[in-house]
């Protein structure tokens, strides 16, 4: 059986944020609550950036490092998103477009919640695997936003905020799948996966969310424990603690990975308080750096948290690293797979937190206007040119980098721009 897993992968985290903290400062949120959500800094997306901007950007830079051969041997796109744009066009697209693939290609979407990202990384392994295209490679793209919109009721903005709000994120994870995993070799066959119908988050309608917060965080521990179980009825001699040396969470937000982590220690290795904090702190922890600093982007999640343990870990020797992807709805999975240094060189070359590091720093007073002005670009929307001026500042940030931003939209047909 040919080795596979991920040959190249980068995370493109948009051109602005916010900060979590005086965002519920604003809100007036229970600020002592809040400190347990474990977040920082929330993507916020710009009227003019969408899926297909998000996906292509954090593409671009792995199929720029191709050569044209190898370029011609992507014959499978794959993008995994629940912020799709239309009910029949698939965002891959015009993502395949932008990219410049070869047309010989198979490209659809996925929609599964926040499993979506998974749930297109298995296919494409198992496309690798079945050798029916030696040599072939697949591109993996998950990509999300949340955009808040609010309402006008007479002179007062109304909007049920809570805590879905700072949480709420936008970024995208491209992985290229192959023959050459030199950022992380999957274990082959090892996936334990979980799921029932449970109505605990979901997008009735296109820019609105809904769900009952206590009932997502039970189907989640449910989730982690379960697809773990079955993870460990078909691996051999897998504890918990010791097989894996990180752990990579789905991170709708920090404090939630955490409880989920404090309750498998307990369950799986009757751990002690200070222990389950000390293990907390060296096996999880550096897989929600990044998550901290972008809120949750759904389907990406868990790879962004997978790219947080590969930059962040400590890899002299290979490390076998264990993934929990859960989605609400729901459908969960418990898979693992090893990095080397290697992998972890090879990944720092794409700068992640540089360019995090770059992103514009919205005021709450920016952000209000976008918030008004974010509807102008929503599901269905016919015809509209787009405003680079709403936030100036936002928009001198995209400067310089080769970013595709989204120009205007005719007929309902999308049409995009690079930046230079």
């Amino acid at each position: 059986m040919v080795p596979v897993g991920i040959e190249a992968m980068n995370f493109y985290g948009g051109t602005a944020y916010l900060d979590v903290n005086q965002l519920a400062e604003h809100r007036q949120l229970d600020t002592t609550r809040f400190k347990n959500l474990l977040m920082l800094e929330k993507t916020v997306a710009l009227p003019y950036e969408d899926p297909v901007t998000y996906g292509v950007n954090a593409a671009k830079k792995l199929v720029d490092a191709l050569t044209e051969k190898e370029r011609d041997r992507i014959e499978l796109l794959i993008t995994c998103t629940e912020s799709g744009i239309d009910f029949g066009k698939s965002v891959s697209s015009y993502i395949h477009h932008y990219l410049g693939l070869n047309r010989n290609c198979r490209m659809f979407e996925i929609k599964q919640a926040c499993y979506s990202g998974t749930a297109g990384f298995s296919m494409a392994v198992n496309f690798i695997l079945s050798q029916a295209s030696p040599g072939a490679k697949a591109l993996v793209i998950a990509t999300d936003i949340s955009r808040f919109l609010v309402v006008e009721a007479g002179d007062v903005l109304s909007e049920d905020w809570s805590f879905a709000e700072p949480s709420g994120g936008a970024g995208a994870v491209a992985l290229l799948v192959s023959e050459k995993p030199y950022i992380f070799q999957v274990d082959e066959g090892a996936n334990g996966y979980y799921g029932y119908e449970v109505m605990d988050t979901c997008r009735p309608l296109p820019d609105s969310e809904a769900g009952d917060v206590d009932l997502s965080l039970s189907s989640y521990l449910d989730c982690c424990e379960n697809a773990f179980l079955e993870y460990k009825k078909r691996v051999s001699n897998v504890d918990y603690k010791d097989t894996f040396q990180y752990l990579a969470f789905h991170t709708p937000f920090g404090g939630m990975v955490k409880g989920a982590h404090r309750t498998m220690m307990r369950k799986m290795t009757k751990a002690r308080p200070n222990e389950i904090e000390e293990d907390f702190n060296q096996r999880v922890m550096p897989g929600i750096r990044y998550c901290q600093r972008v809120g949750n982007i759904m389907g990406a999640t868990v790879f962004l948290s997978l790219a947080g343990v590969i930059e962040h870990g400590q890899f002299d020797t290979p490390k076998r690293i264990g993934c929990f992807s859960y989605g609400s709805g729901c459908c969960s999975e418990f898979y693992s797979g090893v990095t080397t240094a290697q992998g972890q060189n090879m990944l720092k070359t794409m700068d992640i937190e540089r360019r995090l590091n770059e992103r514009y720093q919205l005021s709450m007073r920016e952000y209000e206007d976008l918030l008004r002005g974010s509807g102008a670009v929503k599901f269905g929307t016919r015809n509209v040119k787009l405003d680079y001026g709403l936030i100036p500042g936002a928009f001198e940030a995209c400067r310089g980098k080769e970013l595709l931003v989204l120009d205007e939209i005719r007929e309902f047909h999308r049409k995009y721009k690079w930046l230079t």
